[in-house]
């Protein structure tokens, strides 16, 4: 965590690494109404803010620079490692590509695609049909997709946390809450008893083995 070359100010990797990252999203979401397109879209900002802090500009770094440096005074905050603050916080001193939280990380993001991908399957062979979804992961949680964006999001906080992506994390999680319950009056005008009965035994965010009470 000593490299002494600075590694912002990349704003090509900026953009590339969020087109990749936001197409990829869009690959697995594939939003079509406009709920969905407001869903993928504060996504999509996240992924912006998070790789302009990572590559481009590192605002958390400089606001908090004089705590660091007096904390961890061997350790060079302008190079790209020590923006891994999970690991210098809790002493990773070797490579943070394979720290704790960072390994953590990647489980949680590629856990999150895999629901985006495996919701959408189940999602679209629905919509084609006219009927609703309540099989593979929907007989699971009703909302399966705002989860998987939720996974993805606490993954990259841990891997790379900053004070804009922290701020918003929550504002997110509320409004993709709030997506939900509009999504659920929507489905329940459309379906009603079978939605309600649905509802009544398929908790919203979370399967019953963690709590019967979350999310319903």
């Amino acid at each position: 965590m000593n490299t002494s070359l600075p590694a912002y100010g990349l704003w090509s990797l900026v953009i590339i690494n969020s087109l990749v990252f936001i197409i990829f999203a869009f690959s697995f979401a594939k939003p079509k109404t406009s709920t969905d397109w407001r869903s993928f879209g504060m996504f999509s900002a996240f992924i912006v803010a998070l790789f302009t802090e990572m590559y481009g500009f590192p605002l958390t770094i400089y606001l908090l620079m004089p705590w660091l440096s007096s904390q961890f005074p061997s350790v060079n905050f302008l190079s790209h490692d020590a923006g891994h603050l999970l690991e210098v916080i809790f002493g990773w001193r070797s490579n943070p590509h394979f720290g704790p939280f960072h390994i953590l990380s990647f489980l949680f993001i590629g856990g999150g695609f895999w629901l985006l991908s495996v919701a959408w399957s189940v999602l679209y062979t629905n919509q084609l049909h006219g009927t609703l979804a309540t099989t593979g992961v929907y007989a699971r949680i009703r909302h399966p997709q705002y989860v998987g964006f939720a996974l993805i999001m606490f993954g990259f906080l841990l891997q790379w946390p900053t004070i804009v992506t922290l701020v918003m994390f929550p504002i997110l999680i509320y409004m993709y809450v709030r997506l939900a319950r509009s999504e659920d009056e929507a489905a329940l005008k459309e379906f009603g008893d079978e939605y309600s009965d649905y509802a009544k035994h398929t908790p919203a965010f979370f399967p019953k083995q963690f709590s019967t009470n979350i999310g319903t």
